[in-house]
């Protein structure tokens, strides 16, 4: 079976909803998500990874699953979306999915051992020291098992937005290299974390997708030669389990004077102020499923495809990453 398998990261989803969860059906919230909806519609995904999704109560009263169903029912009327999402985060943001409910069967199955959940600290050796400390992800990635309608299990999934590298207080060049240091470091924990769970499962002989926000890249920072490894690199795995390396979906990025090619986002460096392209959304995927196409949804590079040529305002508008779409054989 073929599946669509895309993430994206759509830019505080919450502002798209009122206090009761409800779509925001005018105003520039309206537009923002029709055009959203739009998007979704032309990538036509089996699975789709929200990162940056509708906040979910801790009292259950409001759900970012919930929310992302009543928004797909209101702006695509007569799909067969249904939503789930996972742990909820500290925040107003939450991981969350929408997967095509007539092709595939999604469940939400986290670890729960202590010790190994996603929404409680670990320890997590960072710098080769021998010394473990204690880390939290802020936003619990989602674990998610795809299955067929006839309950055959594809897939786990885990969807994550790792630790942001910005840093956005006022601060000496002394401490913004503290900062910087102190936040890579937390970063490589998260994705250490993460792809302790990957082992878990392919020691199972289960297949892996991971995808989301990695806030990191290939080859992307300074930083990588002073800790001599990057987090993509880290949820890849290890050069001794080669069998068990997942596999990039996306060309090697390729530097260029605007920043980095193919590119899902871009910021504005701190100190240079330039504008500044960057490849930071993934999906990696282990060698048990065969990648068809792997591309980012980006307008201004894939000039020649018509779905992505059809939504090219759309995309440019609705948010400040682009979506990234994959289709593989299981």
């Amino acid at each position: 079976m073929n599946l669509r398998i895309g993430v994206y990261n759509v830019q505080w989803m919450r502002d798209l909803f009122e206090p009761d969860g409800s779509p925001k059906t005018t105003g520039k919230e309206g537009t923002r998500s029709r055009e959203i909806a739009e998007i979704v519609q032309a990538m036509n995904p089996d699975f789709l990874g929200i990162v940056e999704g509708p906040d979910t109560l801790v009292n259950g009263s409001k759900t970012a699953s919930g929310q992302l169903e009543t928004w797909a029912n209101h702006f695509l009327p007569g799909n067969s979306f249904k939503g789930i999402h996972g742990f909820p985060s500290a925040g107003q943001q939450e991981l969350c999915a929408l997967y095509d409910c007539t092709k595939i069967k999604v469940l939400f199955t986290p670890e729960m051992k202590d010790g190994e959940r996603f929404n409680q600290p670990f320890l997590m050796d960072t710098t080769n020291r021998m010394i473990k400390e204690q880390y939290t992800h802020y936003r619990p990635p989602l674990e998610v098992s795809i299955l067929g309608v006839d309950d055959s299990f594809i897939s786990r999934v885990i969807i994550a937005h790792t630790k942001s590298k910005g840093i956005f207080d006022k601060v000496d060049y002394a401490r913004f290299e503290q900062i910087s240091q102190r936040d890579r470091l937390k970063l490589f924990g998260e994705c250490m974390h993460i792809r302790e769970r990957c082992d878990q499962y392919l020691a199972k002989g289960q297949q892996v997708i991971v995808m989301g926000d990695i806030n990191d890249g290939f080859e992307l920072d300074f930083y990588e030669n002073r800790f001599s490894k990057s987090a993509v690199e880290l949820l890849l795995g290890s050069t001794w389990k080669p069998e068990w390396i997942l596999k990039a979906t996306l060309p090697k990025p390729k530097l260029t004077s605007y920043g980095w090619t193919p590119y899902s986002s871009k910021f504005r460096d701190r100190i240079t102020g330039d504008i500044f392209n960057v490849l930071i959304d993934h999906i990696l995927i282990s060698q048990g499923l065969k990648l068809i196409k792997g591309q980012v949804w980006n307008p201004i590079l894939e000039k020649d495809d018509p779905a992505i040529k059809s939504v090219k305002n759309q995309l440019i508008r609705a948010s400040d990453h682009y979506p990234v779409l994959i289709e593989i054989e299981t």
